[in-house]
């Protein structure tokens, strides 16, 4: 209807990014600029980010959990949350949002909760006195593949809004 404004909201980018590695967040920014996508970055010390009207910083108070909180409260359905925090991958998916791991892994409601419980399994590997490796380094592979992910990703939303 002509004069009648879309009430979808349109597509963001969240990105946890505290421990989200640099690489990740040049994609990230590369992709924001080539096809005008809003981004967020939320993290509890200042961060750098390029200087555009698409990309945002926003700098929440330390604590358990309060950057992870910030994002839910703002993420809509349908937008896409970076992050490698598994239970905050498993609340954007409760949300009906995407979320992608910084190696390119898929949280969706098919994946995410398979990847919860072997979480919260080494953890408690982990609290009765288990020594467990924490995870490698990212490494070219990884970039790789997440933005072959984030490709995929932006692709199928914008054939969908077409």
């Amino acid at each position: 209807m002509e004069g009648v404004a879309d009430t979808q909201p349109e597509f963001h980018i969240w990105i946890d990014a505290d421990a989200c590695p640099r690489a990740i967040k040049e994609i990230i920014f590369k992709t924001s600029k080539r096809l005008k996508l809003k981004v967020t970055l939320v993290a509890n010390q200042g961060m750098y980010s390029p200087s555009t009207d698409l990309i945002n910083v926003i700098t929440v108070p330390h604590g358990a959990d309060v950057a992870d909180d910030k994002i839910i409260s703002l993420v809509n359905k349908n937008d896409l949350v970076i992050t490698g925090d598994i239970p905050l991958a498993a609340r954007v998916v409760e949300k009906g949002a995407l979320a992608i791991g910084t190696r390119g892994e898929l949280f969706d409601a098919n994946s995410v909760q398979g990847r919860l419980a072997t979480r919260n399994l080494m953890e408690q590997f982990r609290s009765s006195g288990m020594e467990t490796s924490g995870p490698k380094p990212i490494n070219s592979k990884d970039t790789q593949a997440f933005a072959n992910q984030l490709d995929r990703i932006v692709t199928r939303i914008f054939k969908t809004k077409k």
